[in-house]
């Protein structure tokens, strides 16, 4: 998949995103909290960026600003109730 290299394609492909049709149907956010719950530190905001990126099918440097800053409070919501499934 465009953007992502061998090792965050390895890493996907261990919670069955075998292909950009896989993330597109997941989507980046929910792929991202996946992986951060499954690999921790090893996964940085890089990684969202990339899978959005991916699926958009352009290059992730091609991503404005205003998208990175939704991404990243869309992320941080995901991992928020991850660590709080209460609220």
């Amino acid at each position: 998949m465009r953007n992502l290299g061998p090792a965050t394609a390895r890493m996907l492909a261990e919670i069955d995103v075998l292909c950009e049709e896989d993330l597109r149907g997941l989507g980046a956010v929910e792929a991202y909290h996946r992986l951060k719950f499954r690999f921790g530190q090893h996964i940085t905001i890089n990684a969202l960026y990339a899978m959005e990126a991916a699926i958009r099918g352009c290059d992730w440097r091609a991503l404005d600003s205003g998208t990175k800053e939704h991404l990243r409070r869309q992320a941080r919501y995901v991992i928020a109730r991850q660590a709080d499934p209460a609220e």
